[in-house]
């Protein structure tokens, strides 16, 4: 049961929830942690605003959830704290520091395309453009659960196919040969049970699902088509529009999001933390 101690506002009526009145850092209380943990559980996306606080607050943090993943993108790395991967579009010597540039990235699970994919993301905010560069989630949980009938008997008990070169071509950079070798196309269940909730959710994304395992090309396109046109329905969705020191932790295994574009003109940096899953719950299933 979740405490009542922290304010909490919804964002939506199905998903997504201010939590007011807390500062995220490793030294938080273990009671006040567990409250925000099954907020997380609850809600799916969780939005903390003005948070006055360093890198070391934004991993130790996010550690209490889960063990970290350094990131394959090595590149994009954040120098001092390789924990954080810098989403930016700021060059340095000509050269990206930072993943996703000022471009529109599409709908996507972060590491779907990994055997053992991310259970929650933390994005903090230190720059920001004047406008765009909104962040989009989708409640895949509530979308499986109203599912038209026709698609829920497709969808149920199969595999769909996840690519990050799909990705990459569209909305990012090539990977180098050692991420490549570590980043094949992989098969996961379209429908995934949640490692700690239980709630089944979509596990399917436009930007990095190509094909649903054991149908004919035409048909999967036919229904993978279909499968994006409802997840990305107005009720499902929650739009945010970022402030400087925002920080946004979502449920990766039951949402999926997208980010629009922005004037390059104009810098954006944003540091993630990738949260895993304990390990004996780390392969969706």
């Amino acid at each position: 049961m979740v405490a009542k101690s922290l304010e909490v506002r919804p964002l939506t009526d199905t998903f997504g929830a201010e939590v007011l009145g807390v500062t995220l850092s490793g030294q938080m209380a273990p009671d006040v942690f567990h409250e925000i943990r099954a907020l997380w559980l609850r809600y799916e996306v969780l939005l903390f605003r003005e948070q006055d606080i360093e890198k070391e607050d934004l991993i130790e943090f996010s550690r209490l959830v889960g063990p970290l993943e350094i990131h394959l993108r090595e590149e994009w790395l954040n120098k001092t704290h390789p924990e954080l991967l810098q989403i930016t579009n700021i060059r340095e010597d000509g050269k990206p520091t930072g993943a996703l540039a000022d471009g529109e990235v599409g709908w996507h699970f972060d590491q779907i395309y990994l055997p053992k994919p991310a259970v929650g993301s933390l994005l903090f905010s230190i720059k920001i453009p004047p406008t765009g560069g909104s962040t989009h989630f989708a409640d895949m949980t509530t979308a499986y659960a109203r599912l038209p009938r026709h698609l829920k008997d497709v969808v149920d008990g199969r595999n769909a196919i996840q690519s990050y070169v799909a990705f990459n071509q569209m909305y990012s950079t090539t990977t180098n040969t050692k991420q490549t070798n570590i980043t094949p196309d992989i098969a996961h269940p379209l429908v995934r049970t949640h490692p700690y909730s239980g709630r089944r959710a979509l596990y399917v994304c436009p930007g990095m699902t190509i094909k649903i395992s054991g149908l004919p090309d035409d048909e999967s396109r036919s229904v993978l088509d279909e499968l994006f046109a409802w997840t990305c329905r107005d009720e499902f969705v929650y739009r945010h529009d970022w402030n400087v020191s925002d920080a946004l932790m979502w449920d990766n295994a039951c949402t999926m999001h997208r980010r629009d574009d922005f004037d390059g003109e104009f810098e954006r940096l944003m540091y993630r933390t990738t949260i895993l899953p304990q390990p004996d719950r780390a392969v969706p299933f």
